[in-house]
């Protein structure tokens, strides 16, 4: 069987490309798979071709244009599957890793703002794979999703697929986790009596970081002092180091994106994530199961795994700042331990690893209605 898989851009830490790397490994050895880009930051894929496409402008909106119309003309119609990882036209299955623009557009701007050449591209785009005249079905990643995609696209239900969660077993906590931890501490000078936060994900505005940098400067005096916060993902750090040093908050450094993340995850006493959108956030459930607490804002796809798990908290929407403020001294100064022993728990009671092999049976073997 011939693959394509498209996505607008990739690099090594994005959430979306480490998803296409899971669902490229779980179907390598059934079929030929291409990968069409605009853009590659770091090294080819071994189980996969990838083919630059070529876009000339300088404008992101006549360049996502272009590469929908090349993959419209050169890619739809001559695989067996497209599946997409952006949305946009000619699609077979679309992955559903971002969130209901629509429902952005309408509920949190102002009509204005739907009038820009960004915004009708991008529901423009998002009609071509959920309206109800297509024939693209959608893989999603939660339950708000299917709410929210079929109130603002009346998306037949039969073109709608959930999927399980799919993060790696290596982020669950092992017999080692205290070695772990105490390696990653004396490496990075943390001593016992002082508190680690941590925050992982890429595009730091949609994640929070702003957020989270506020809630740090908030902190007792005291609690600050002991307190580093440490961020790691795929974005310019200099405008967050400069709201920091604005802030007053000295103990926060930044890393660029990595592949040892569940150590981390071991050295930390918090995930802090209090992301402005997310269709899923597979950060939440990495944490639930190294037994990290977490704390997390409930647009977030994947909070209500934290709430069932009882693995830390989940600030409501609206989002109030005061409300993260006080749930981080909260969970700063409580004994975590019951946290953390109920997420890894969790992670050894339910499946959370199978969606890149449920991605596999659909493409593969057909729908699995």
């Amino acid at each position: 069987m011939r693959l394509a898989f498209v996505l607008n851009n990739w690099f090594p830490y994005g959430g979306l490309q480490r998803d296409l790397v899971k669902v490229v490994n779980a179907c390598k050895d059934r079929a030929d798979i291409t990968i069409y880009c605009m853009t590659w930051e770091g090294e080819a894929l071994p189980n996969a071709e990838t083919v630059l496409v070529p876009v000339r402008s300088l404008s992101r909106t006549t360049q996502r244009q272009q590469f929908a119309d090349y993959i419209l003309s050169n890619v739809s119609g001559k695989f067996d599957k497209v599946l997409g990882f952006n949305r946009m036209p000619g699609l077979d299955y679309y992955f559903a890793a971002d969130t209901c623009f629509a429902e952005k557009s309408y509920s949190e701007r102002g009509w204005w703002y739907r009038q820009t050449p960004r915004a009708k591209q991008y529901l423009a785009f998002e009609a071509a794979v959920f309206g109800p005249d297509s024939q693209t079905k959608i893989l999603l990643l939660s339950p708000s999703q299917r709410e929210e995609y079929t109130r603002h696209y009346h998306t037949p239900a039969h073109r709608l697929q959930d999927l399980p969660p799919g993060i790696g077993r290596d982020h669950m906590a092992t017999p080692e986790a205290s070695q772990i931890r105490a390696d990653f501490r004396k490496e990075f000078g943390i001593a016992d009596a002082e508190l680690l936060v941590l925050q992982v994900g890429s595009s730091f505005a949609t994640k929070g970081v702003s957020r989270a940098l506020r809630a740090i400067a908030a902190l007792p005096p005291a609690l600050k002092k002991h307190t580093q916060f440490f961020l790691v993902g795929h974005d310019n750090p200099s405008p967050w180091l400069r709201e920091a040093e604005s802030l007053g908050v000295a103990n926060f450094q930044v890393f660029a994106g990595r592949n040892d993340i569940p150590r981390w995850m071991q050295g930390a006493d918090l995930l802090l994530h209090p992301s402005i959108h997310e269709s899923a956030g597979m950060v939440l459930l990495e944490a639930i199961v190294a037994g990290l607490p977490v704390l997390t804002t409930a647009n977030c796809g994947y909070a209500f795994y934290v709430e069932r798990a009882e693995a830390g908290i989940v600030c409501p929407e609206p989002f109030e700042q005061h409300n993260l403020n006080a749930e981080l001294v909260k969970m700063l100064e409580s004994d975590r331990s019951t946290w953390k022993r109920n997420g890894i728990r969790y992670g050894q009671e339910h499946n959370l690893y199978s969606m890149p092999e449920a991605v596999a049976r659909i493409l593969l073997d057909g729908d699995q209605h």
